[in-house]
């Protein structure tokens, strides 16, 4: 189930259309009690309309729902693209129930070319609809672009589980490879433990990483905490 395995999670992946074939529109909702939450990106000078929505939003070390996409990475787009992200944010957030501040956004594709938004925003709708606690290898298809397989991990500690997803292959369009990944756990995380157990592990693990020796204008990974098992583990045993 990966990143619907802790509990206080549910996500879908649906067929939009925004490419040809398969589902490309995935949604991870944190339904608490805690929304904690922590994001590291892409340090590339040129970065997507998503990453700047998806800084803002993590700077409150809070995050209730994140959408991804594949099918575009809607990166150098100019403000149209912006608008484009925040539009996105806005639909799932107003299906939700909660606010737009509350709504983290990726994408992933080819680069230079706005999204059809006429197909992405009834996918968030029907993304919505699709929601439950079993969800999320629908998700971890929905976010592929080039890979050959679905990225699915879960960890269980002593009371409380982390599970992820992730996406990422090298592909030429035009010479970059994003990744994305979002991490949950239904452990008790307070923000300032969530940023610092995000850097350390991030440190250990996907920094390491190199595809086409480029960095993508899109890379993201999210951490989401919902504290529905009520433990609270160690900083070791977090990271």
């Amino acid at each position: 189930m990966t990143v619907t395995a802790p509990q206080g999670f549910r996500a879908a992946g649906v067929a939009a259309g925004l490419k040809s074939g398969g589902p490309d529109v995935a949604l991870v909702v944190n339904d608490g009690p805690l929304d904690t939450a922590a994001g590291v990106f892409t340090t590339n000078r040129v970065t997507a309309a998503p990453v700047r929505w998806s800084r803002q939003v993590l700077s409150t070390g809070r995050l209730k729902a994140v959408v991804l996409n594949s099918g575009g990475a809607n990166a150098c787009t100019g403000p149209a693209g912006f608008q484009d992200t925040h539009t996105t944010a806005e639909r799932a957030a107003a299906a939700l129930g909660i606010g737009a501040v509350d709504v983290a956004v990726c994408s992933t594709g080819l680069i230079g070319v706005r999204l059809d938004m006429d197909k992405l925003l009834p996918g968030v709708d029907e993304a919505v609809a699709a929601l439950h606690t079993g969800g999320g290898a629908e998700a971890a298809a929905a976010i592929l672009t080039t890979d050959a397989v679905t990225k699915e991990s879960v960890y269980d500690g002593s009371g409380w589980t982390i599970g992820g997803m992730a996406k990422g292959a090298g592909m030429l369009a035009p010479a970059l490879a994003t990744m994305l990944a979002v991490v949950t756990t239904d452990a008790v995380v307070d923000p300032a433990t969530a940023e610092m157990a995000l850097r350390v592990a991030t440190a250990q693990t996907f920094d390491r990483v190199d595809s086409d020796g480029c960095m993508s204008t899109n890379d993201t990974l999210l951490f989401m905490a919902s504290g529905a098992s009520g433990v609270r583990p160690g900083h070791q045993e977090l990271t």
